[in-house]
């Protein structure tokens, strides 16, 4: 249980760390450092597949019309997420792309509300009430839609509810995204290196590293995070999961110096409410369940 603990910390550390990362290439356009991404990491997760000797798995999803349609759509909104997350955190935006992974476990609810015809309980939709009441106060603050935060939360949870219905595991299935991915990305970046725009070997050791270095920065955080999946109780993966929009949240303010300014604190409130509500139903729901389950493990039973 500890060593799941800890592996969840840090997957969700290194992921909220990772604004720092995407701007220490900032001279480099965020379509070219998706390309890159999307490359390297599908040979970090090719080596993860190697060592394991877990290559059965190809056959049947390539003999599986469905498989492959599932990790097809999978494949674009994980693009658009990363495309998305790269871009506004170059952009000067990395407040908005915290608020919107704050705001995806909720996301995450309505999805299965929506799609899997999962019951919304009381708590729940007080917290989801709350979001609703932070996104438009933003929006009249602002006098703009947060688009950043909903796109980077629905194409994220769209994502995992995909995930979901795969039959895939979390490495095979980021393999075979990233495989149909690099498809467009090879030919964008032959395209880029033939007009002389390219960056990887052209802009200096230090990015030319940082673009290889994107798959392992992108990978690794997943194998941790599936170690942890599977030793700690969903529950605790629900309080885990905040690590990561928080250390973007503080990134944005006390490095990158975003304006948090009264109408973005407005915004951010009430969602910061409905987070702590809907986790404090998450733990009692995991304590019901509990309770259920140790009458029928007493001997007699």
């Amino acid at each position: 249980m500890k060593q799941g603990i800890l592996a969840g910390i840090l997957a969700y550390t290194l992921w909220g760390l990772l604004p720092g990362y995407w701007k220490a290439m900032q001279s480099v356009p965020p379509l070219e450092i998706l390309c890159h991404r999307t490359i390297w990491s599908l040979l970090f997760v090719l080596l993860a597949l190697a060592i394991r000797k877990q290559w059965a798995w190809i056959r049947q999803a390539w003999s599986s019309p469905r498989t492959l349609l599932i990790s097809l759509a999978s494949a674009c909104l994980l693009s658009l997420n990363w495309f998305t997350y790269i871009w506004a955190v170059n952009s000067g935006h990395v407040l908005d792309s915290s608020l919107g992974y704050f705001i995806t476990p909720l996301v995450n609810v309505l999805l299965g509300v929506l799609f899997l015809r999962e019951r919304l309980r009381t708590w729940q939709m007080v917290a989801f009430g709350l979001a609703a009441m932070g996104v438009l106060a933003l929006t009249v603050g602002y006098g703009a839609f947060p688009w950043i935060a909903l796109s980077l939360a629905f194409s994220f949870g769209l994502y995992g509810l995909l995930r979901k219905v795969s039959p895939l595991g979390s490495l095979e299935g980021l393999s075979l995204e990233t495989g149909i991915l690099s498809l467009l990305a090879v030919a964008y970046l032959a395209y880029q290196e033939g007009t002389g725009n390219a960056s990887f070997g052209h802009n200096g050791a230090a990015t030319t590293l940082l673009l290889a270095g994107s798959g392992v920065v992108t990978a690794l955080p997943l194998l941790l995070f599936a170690y942890a999946a599977r030793q700690v109780t969903l529950a605790t993966v629900g309080i885990l999961q905040y690590i990561s929009p928080t250390l973007q949240f503080l990134l944005g303010v006390l490095v990158y110096g975003e304006s948090f300014t009264p109408a973005r604190l407005l915004g951010f409130a009430p969602i910061w409410l409905a987070l702590v509500i809907y986790s404090m139903d998450g733990l009692n729901e995991e304590k019901r369940r509990r309770a259920e389950i140790r009458p029928q493990l007493l001997p007699g039973n």
